[in-house]
Protein backbone atom coordinates (compact mmCIF):
# COMPACT_ATOMS: atom_id res chain seq x y z
CA UNK A 1 0.00 0.00 0.00
CA UNK A 2 1.27 3.62 -1.01
CA UNK A 3 2.13 5.82 2.11
CA UNK A 4 -1.00 7.94 2.78
CA UNK A 5 -1.53 10.03 5.39
CA UNK A 6 -5.10 11.30 7.25
CA UNK A 7 -8.65 10.84 5.40
CA UNK A 8 -6.99 9.44 2.30
CA UNK A 9 -5.26 6.53 3.81
CA UNK A 10 -8.55 5.78 6.24
CA UNK A 11 -10.35 5.56 3.06
CA UNK A 12 -7.67 3.35 1.38
CA UNK A 13 -7.79 1.03 4.24
CA UNK A 14 -11.74 1.05 4.39
CA UNK A 15 -11.84 0.47 0.16
CA UNK A 16 -8.93 -2.07 0.43
CA UNK A 17 -10.92 -4.22 3.51
CA UNK A 18 -14.23 -3.88 1.24
CA UNK A 19 -13.26 -4.73 -2.49
CA UNK A 20 -16.35 -5.25 -4.27
CA UNK A 21 -18.84 -3.88 -1.79
CA UNK A 22 -21.16 -1.05 -2.88
CA UNK A 23 -20.65 2.36 -0.24
CA UNK A 24 -21.53 5.43 -0.50
CA UNK A 25 -21.02 8.67 0.98
CA UNK A 26 -22.86 8.26 4.25
CA UNK A 27 -20.12 5.39 4.89
CA UNK A 28 -17.28 6.74 3.06
CA UNK A 29 -17.59 10.12 5.38
CA UNK A 30 -17.31 9.39 8.53
CA UNK A 31 -14.42 6.70 7.67
CA UNK A 32 -12.55 9.79 6.49
CA UNK A 33 -12.85 12.34 10.10
CA UNK A 34 -13.53 15.02 7.47
CA UNK A 35 -16.68 15.62 6.51
CA UNK A 36 -16.07 18.23 3.47
CA UNK A 37 -13.43 17.01 1.80
CA UNK A 38 -14.02 12.86 1.75
CA UNK A 39 -15.23 13.00 -1.98
CA UNK A 40 -12.46 14.56 -3.06
CA UNK A 41 -9.70 11.95 -1.21
CA UNK A 42 -11.91 9.30 -3.23
CA UNK A 43 -11.53 11.00 -6.50
CA UNK A 44 -7.65 11.60 -5.78
CA UNK A 45 -6.94 8.10 -5.09
CA UNK A 46 -8.52 6.87 -8.20
CA UNK A 47 -7.25 9.82 -10.28
CA UNK A 48 -3.72 10.25 -9.31
CA UNK A 49 -2.98 7.38 -7.66
CA UNK A 50 -4.62 4.60 -9.80
CA UNK A 51 -7.14 2.49 -7.38
CA UNK A 52 -9.61 1.10 -9.68
CA UNK A 53 -12.85 2.98 -7.70
CA UNK A 54 -15.55 2.65 -9.51
CA UNK A 55 -18.38 5.55 -9.97
CA UNK A 56 -22.11 5.58 -11.73
CA UNK A 57 -20.07 6.89 -14.62
CA UNK A 58 -18.74 3.22 -15.00
CA UNK A 59 -21.13 1.03 -14.25
CA UNK A 60 -24.74 1.15 -15.04
CA UNK A 61 -25.59 -0.37 -11.61
CA UNK A 62 -24.23 2.03 -9.37
CA UNK A 63 -26.31 5.10 -8.21
CA UNK A 64 -24.87 8.46 -7.86
CA UNK A 65 -22.61 8.95 -5.05
CA UNK A 66 -22.33 5.24 -4.75
CA UNK A 67 -18.13 3.65 -4.90
CA UNK A 68 -16.92 0.65 -5.38
CA UNK A 69 -13.66 -0.70 -5.44
CA UNK A 70 -13.12 -3.84 -7.69
CA UNK A 71 -9.17 -4.71 -7.09
CA UNK A 72 -6.28 -4.00 -4.80
CA UNK A 73 -4.16 -3.76 -7.90
CA UNK A 74 -3.41 -0.26 -8.97
CA UNK A 75 -3.46 0.75 -12.69
CA UNK A 76 -0.99 3.80 -13.78
CA UNK A 77 -2.90 6.96 -13.18
CA UNK A 78 -3.73 9.46 -15.36
CA UNK A 79 -2.19 12.64 -15.90
CA UNK A 80 -4.65 16.05 -15.13
CA UNK A 81 -2.59 18.59 -16.19
CA UNK A 82 -4.52 21.22 -17.64
CA UNK A 83 -2.89 24.47 -18.23
CA UNK A 84 -3.27 28.02 -16.85
CA UNK A 85 -3.68 29.42 -20.35
CA UNK A 86 -6.89 26.48 -20.99
CA UNK A 87 -8.17 26.97 -17.81
CA UNK A 88 -8.11 31.26 -18.31
CA UNK A 89 -10.00 30.11 -22.09
CA UNK A 90 -12.55 28.20 -20.00
CA UNK A 91 -13.63 30.78 -17.71
CA UNK A 92 -13.61 33.52 -20.44
CA UNK A 93 -15.71 31.46 -22.67
CA UNK A 94 -18.24 30.48 -19.46
CA UNK A 95 -17.80 33.14 -17.38
CA UNK A 96 -16.68 32.54 -13.60
CA UNK A 97 -19.90 30.60 -12.69
CA UNK A 98 -20.58 26.99 -12.20
CA UNK A 99 -21.65 25.49 -15.31
CA UNK A 100 -23.96 23.54 -12.98
CA UNK A 101 -25.65 25.48 -10.21
CA UNK A 102 -24.67 29.10 -11.50
CA UNK A 103 -22.75 29.95 -8.20
CA UNK A 104 -20.17 32.67 -8.75
CA UNK A 105 -16.44 31.77 -7.60
CA UNK A 106 -15.06 33.14 -4.80
CA UNK A 107 -18.87 34.18 -3.40
CA UNK A 108 -20.51 32.32 -1.14
CA UNK A 109 -22.09 29.30 -2.28
CA UNK A 110 -25.43 29.10 -2.04
CA UNK A 111 -25.94 25.62 -0.63
CA UNK A 112 -22.82 25.61 2.11
CA UNK A 113 -22.31 29.27 2.70
CA UNK A 114 -18.91 29.04 2.01
CA UNK A 115 -16.75 30.51 -0.26
CA UNK A 116 -17.02 28.92 -4.24
CA UNK A 117 -14.19 27.44 -5.53
CA UNK A 118 -14.36 26.71 -9.36
CA UNK A 119 -12.93 23.11 -11.00
CA UNK A 120 -11.67 22.05 -14.73
CA UNK A 121 -15.60 19.63 -15.06
CA UNK A 122 -15.16 17.08 -17.80
CA UNK A 123 -17.92 17.33 -20.52
CA UNK A 124 -17.27 13.62 -21.14
CA UNK A 125 -15.24 12.29 -18.26
CA UNK A 126 -12.32 11.09 -18.52
CA UNK A 127 -13.17 7.50 -17.49
CA UNK A 128 -15.38 7.32 -21.01
CA UNK A 129 -12.95 9.02 -23.37
CA UNK A 130 -13.25 11.85 -22.34
CA UNK A 131 -10.03 14.67 -22.42
CA UNK A 132 -8.73 17.63 -21.38
CA UNK A 133 -9.09 19.74 -24.25
CA UNK A 134 -10.82 23.40 -23.62
CA UNK A 135 -14.08 21.77 -25.78
CA UNK A 136 -14.57 19.15 -23.19
CA UNK A 137 -13.92 21.60 -20.43
CA UNK A 138 -16.47 23.95 -17.96
CA UNK A 139 -16.30 25.50 -14.69
CA UNK A 140 -17.78 23.50 -11.82
CA UNK A 141 -17.84 24.38 -8.17
CA UNK A 142 -16.76 21.93 -5.66
CA UNK A 143 -20.57 21.06 -4.67
CA UNK A 144 -22.13 20.31 -8.18
CA UNK A 145 -18.48 18.52 -9.20
CA UNK A 146 -18.57 16.09 -5.94
CA UNK A 147 -22.41 15.76 -5.82
CA UNK A 148 -23.25 15.31 -9.84
CA UNK A 149 -20.31 13.43 -10.95
CA UNK A 150 -20.17 14.04 -14.71
CA UNK A 151 -23.89 15.04 -14.93
CA UNK A 152 -24.37 18.04 -16.27
CA UNK A 153 -27.20 20.24 -17.90
CA UNK A 154 -27.46 21.64 -21.15
CA UNK A 155 -26.36 25.54 -21.55
CA UNK A 156 -29.79 27.77 -21.57
CA UNK A 157 -29.90 29.17 -25.40
CA UNK A 158 -30.42 32.53 -25.79
CA UNK A 159 -34.31 31.83 -26.20
CA UNK A 160 -34.69 30.33 -22.72
CA UNK A 161 -33.05 33.20 -21.21
CA UNK A 162 -34.86 35.76 -22.26
CA UNK A 163 -37.89 34.23 -21.51
CA UNK A 164 -36.56 33.87 -17.83
CA UNK A 165 -35.38 37.48 -17.69
CA UNK A 166 -39.13 38.95 -19.11
CA UNK A 167 -40.36 37.03 -15.85
CA UNK A 168 -38.23 39.00 -13.59
CA UNK A 169 -39.04 42.19 -12.19
CA UNK A 170 -37.53 45.35 -14.09
CA UNK A 171 -34.83 46.43 -11.63
CA UNK A 172 -33.26 42.94 -11.97
CA UNK A 173 -33.37 43.29 -15.77
CA UNK A 174 -31.98 46.63 -15.37
CA UNK A 175 -29.06 44.90 -13.47
CA UNK A 176 -29.00 42.00 -16.17
CA UNK A 177 -28.69 44.96 -18.26
CA UNK A 178 -25.31 46.76 -16.29
CA UNK A 179 -23.74 43.47 -15.91
CA UNK A 180 -24.06 42.72 -19.44
CA UNK A 181 -22.79 46.10 -20.51
CA UNK A 182 -20.07 46.03 -17.86
CA UNK A 183 -19.07 42.78 -19.33
CA UNK A 184 -19.13 43.43 -23.21
CA UNK A 185 -18.09 46.90 -23.05
CA UNK A 186 -14.58 47.01 -20.71
CA UNK A 187 -13.29 44.16 -23.22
Amino acid sequence: MARQSGSKRLLLTHFLANINRVMDGNELRPVANNKSEWARRVRELRDEQGYQILTHTDRDDLKPGQYVMISAERKEAAERAISKETRARVLETYGSVCYSCGAIAGEPHPSSGKQTVLHMGHIVAKSHGGDDNRSNLRPICMVCNTGASNISPELPTSKRLISELRKSPRDEQIKVLDWLKSKFESG
